[in-house]
């Protein structure tokens, strides 16, 4: 495990374009859903139990699979093996919205992860804009992290971004803000724990949880004509 690369890779600062993106807590927020801390918290933890989770669990599977070009496996993984990964992930998020999101957001990753790492080759055999989750699995695995700390950062992410978006969109206190991610901590662990054992095995063993009521909102949110984030 490279420690410092995956804390830059988790760091919002590198230049992935996650900033862009609430993580559905805008839209949330114009329903009513979020109005403070309270909400905040139950809504970023339902999200990290689905989406988190969902993302999770396809970051580990893409960082062991490029980690077959490490030499930590037998064979390098091949254009076909990303497309059926990133299907994985197309089937898995229902929403037009959120699988737009999560390639535009996978573009912008690609991009800066091939500059930070521009000695690893499977970066540049992914053909389409990825997954979001995909190709931070691969990044991560350029980087020298495990599909542990795949799952890791992947989770981390799905509470820290939107939690950053709801701070400005209802000018919380951050120092509030940060206490109900310090909350979150165990159950992040946990959630990445889990996502990293099912991608040991068969893809269909990938998490799978539905989160209608996000896909909704991302729905709701790609129609609005006043938005401050992307999604």
């Amino acid at each position: 495990m490279n420690a410092a690369a995956s804390l830059l890779l988790a760091d919002a600062r590198f230049p992935a374009g996650g900033h862009a993106h609430s993580g559905c807590v805008e839209p949330a927020v114009t329903a009513g859903l979020v109005t403070g801390l309270s909400s905040l918290e139950a809504f970023l933890l339902g999200r990290l139990r689905t989406a988190g989770l969902l993302a999770a669990g396809l970051s580990a599977a893409a960082c062991g699979l490029a980690s077959v070009a490490c030499g930590l496996a037998a064979g390098p993984p091949s254009v076909e093996a990303w497309a059926v990964l990133d299907a994985e992930a197309d089937a898995r998020t229902p929403s037009p919205a959120q699988r737009e999101a999560s390639r535009r957001q996978g573009r912008a990753l690609l991009r800066a992860a091939r500059t930070a790492w521009p000695d690893a080759p499977w970066l540049e055999e992914i053909g389409r804009p990825p997954h979001h989750s995909v190709i931070l699995g691969a990044s991560a695995a350029a980087a020298g992290c495990s599909p542990l700390d795949a799952a890791r950062i992947a989770a981390y992410q799905a509470v820290t971004g939107p939690a950053s978006a709801a701070v400005r969109l209802l000018a919380l206190d951050p120092l509030q803000a940060a206490a109900v991610l310090a909350r979150l901590t165990d159950e992040v662990d946990q959630v990445a724990t889990r996502a990293a054992a099912s991608a040991s095995g068969p893809l269909e063993d990938l998490p799978s949880p539905s989160a209608p009521a996000l896909d909704l909102l991302a729905q709701d949110h790609v129609r609005a004509e006043v938005r401050l984030f992307e999604s």
